[in-house]
Formats: structure tokens, sequence, C-alpha cells
């Protein structure tokens, strides 16, 4: 069945927005006339990012439980049945033949309101440990689309496919830009090179472990092209006056993320989802620093999927001063371990995510 009519719910961080714009991206691809229209919460970042990417998008009032006691937390109840009844609205208005949900805040009354109205549902779930609101809705949707295995601790078997997470293919295609990339980065090719990546925002930890170990960096004769984050830039572009090196290259955000990939010899990043998945897709050895500050402790569970089968070193949060950068320099060194986490993360790579979901999706609609 031809698609005519979508609406994507979903968003709050990169992680749940990306791959959102991948699916409306090849849904748009197979189905040119086809009017998408996303559902997000108003005040975050899908209400910028989405239209950036050429979409159109509704905002919900709903907010998140604050773990400390504030008023808002009153407010709660209030601001679910208002959204629910506006994303009832928005069904009822728009007439979509299926409701994705990518997770965030307001994929919940959306997809809530859509299994109420009997419309097909999907959830395209990122993480190997899902969140309340999908682990709620799993019984009523149609389809569960998951990046893991095993999650069938958490959801009906019978609706599971595995698909893996989408990713935008601009980011993971390196192939063939090396000397691009170092010419781009202004970095000598015959050097040994590590990338730091933290999100967009940064990552104290990651930051503060690089700051600990900038001697030994220097002696070593190592690169580091290092996103350090829009908050700490500043900071650390003063911390780092008068100890200017050539080999260290602070940037507050990568702006060519595929360049960032190709010139790399080794990775440490976060464990975000759709950061694993892209690091799959990459195929360089990394070593992994899950953010303590995420609910469910997500990321220690993203990382342990490919730690547990060889295809990644992890270094806890808390270890991370010390540690960090210690293993990094002997990973670097190491053409063996290299070549093991390079065989293993790339078994567990899957290019053709974001085309197996919207098989799904047809799929469903049809039924």
């Amino acid at each position: 069945m031809k698609l005519e009519r979508v609406i994507i719910s979903g968003g709050g961080t990169g992680g749940h927005i990306f791959p959102a714009i991948a699916i409306a991206d090849e849904i748009k691809k197979r189905n040119p006339s086809v009017d998408i229209l996303f559902v997000g919460a108003v005040g975050k970042m899908e209400m910028e990012k989405v239209p950036a990417a050429g979409h159109k998008i509704i905002g919900l009032t709903i907010v998140g439980f604050q773990r400390r006691i504030t008023f808002s937390n009153f407010l709660l109840p209030f601001k679910i049945i208002k959204s629910l009844w506006k994303a009832r609205s928005i069904l009822k208005n728009f007439k979509p033949q299926v409701v994705i949900g990518v997770g965030g805040y307001a994929s919940g009354p959306t997809l809530k309101a859509a299994t109420m109205l009997g419309i097909p549902t999907l959830i395209q779930e990122q993480n190997s440990f899902p969140g309340k609101t999908n682990k709620l809705l799993a019984k009523k949707v149609t389809s569960i689309c998951t990046a893991y295995d095993g999650l069938d601790r958490f959801f009906p078997a019978d609706k599971i496919t595995f698909t893996g997470n989408p990713v935008r293919f601009e980011m993971v295609h390196i192939e063939g830009k090396r000397q691009e990339a170092f010419d781009y980065y202004k970095l000598d090719s015959n050097k040994k090179t590590i990338l730091i990546i933290g999100g967009s925002l940064g990552a104290r930890t990651l930051n503060e472990s690089m700051m600990n170990h900038y001697k030994l960096i220097v002696e070593k004769d190592v690169q580091v092209l290092w996103q350090c984050g829009k908050y700490y830039f500043s900071s650390l572009s003063e911390q780092l006056e008068g100890k200017h090196d050539p080999n260290i290259k602070l940037v507050q955000f990568i702006d060519r993320m595929d360049l960032a990939y190709a010139l790399a010899d080794i990775i440490i990043s976060r464990a975000g989802a759709i950061s694993v998945s892209e690091l799959c897709l990459i195929k360089k050895p990394t070593i992994l620093v899950p953010s303590p500050n995420v609910s469910e402790d997500h990321q220690t569970k993203n990382a342990m999927a490919l730690v547990s089968k060889n295809a990644a070193l992890l270094v806890k949060d808390k270890e991370a001063l010390e540690n960090l950068f210690p293993t990094a320099i002997e990973l670097i060194s190491n053409e063996q371990e290299k070549m093991t986490l390079i065989n293993e993360i790339t078994k567990l790579g899957r290019p053709d995510a974001t085309e197996h979901i919207v098989d799904e999706i047809e799929k469903i609609v049809k039924h």
C-alpha cells in the first residue's frame, strides 16, 4: 500500500531525532507525494531540528517527571491529559495511516492516542534497555523495531523485528576520504590520531580526562581531534592558551563527522544508541565511556552489547580520569588488539536498518 499520510512522534535528544528524520527521508524516497507530520514536545530540540531537515512539526506541552520534588511534577498529570487530547485531535484531523514513535516525551501521548483510535503503530527502540514509556506502550502497539537482541524480556516477542538503528548515510560514508579529512582538520596524515566525541553538548568526564593526560599525549606524539562541546569550549580554550600543541585540535562541534571518523585510528566516545550504531558501521577500534547521567543507565547496557562480544573496550565514567588515556595510548600501539576490535565490531553493523524499518511500516499499513 502506498504511504500517503504518516505521523512520526518523539525527540528530546539527537539520539531520537536523527533516526526519526532518517526514517522520514526513506519514506519520502519511496513515496514522493507522502505527507509526513512530526509531533514533538514544545521547547525541545526537535522543534528546531525537524523543520531544518524540511519536515513539518507540531508541539505538545508535555514534560518528563523530575527526580527531585518540584512544582512541575504536580502539574504533570494535567499536562499528560492535555497532551493526550491534543494528540487525539491532531490524529483525527490529519488521519494518518500509521503512527511511528521514536522515544522521547511526545511519543507517549501520541502513540497512546493512536492505539485508542485503532491506527497502526510502530515503536523504533534505539537502546538495549527500553525506557518506561516504550515498555508501557508495547502491549498495545502493532509492531516494535529493535536495534539489539534480547528485548523480548521487555516487549511481546511476536511484535519484535530486529532491524538495527537508522543512521544517516552521510555520517558513515568514509571510504576514500582519509586524506581529505586530514587536510580539512589540518592534521598530519603520518601520525596516529585519536578522535574524542562526547556529543554535541560535550562530556565533562572526557574533557577532564584529556586535560589530566595532556602531557602524556604530547610526549607520545599522538594527534587528537577533540570535540569538547559548546558548554566547555571557551574555558578549555583559555586553559590551553600558552600550551598550544599542533597535535591537539580542539573543536566545539564537529561539522563533518564523516571526515572525523575517516582520520581516526581509534575513537573515544559516549555510548548513546545512535553513536554506537554509527561506530559499528565505521569499523574503527573504539573505547566507550558510558554516561552515568541517563535514565536506566542505558548507555552502559548499550556499551556492554559491544564489549561482551570483544567489539569495543569499556572505561567506566568514574575511572576515566585516571585510566582513559593510558588505555587509549596502549590501544593505539597494539595492532593485534585493534584488529580484533575491528573484526568483531564489523559483525555488528546494520547498514540497511532504515530500509528494514520502512519495510515493517509498509507491512503493518497493509494489514
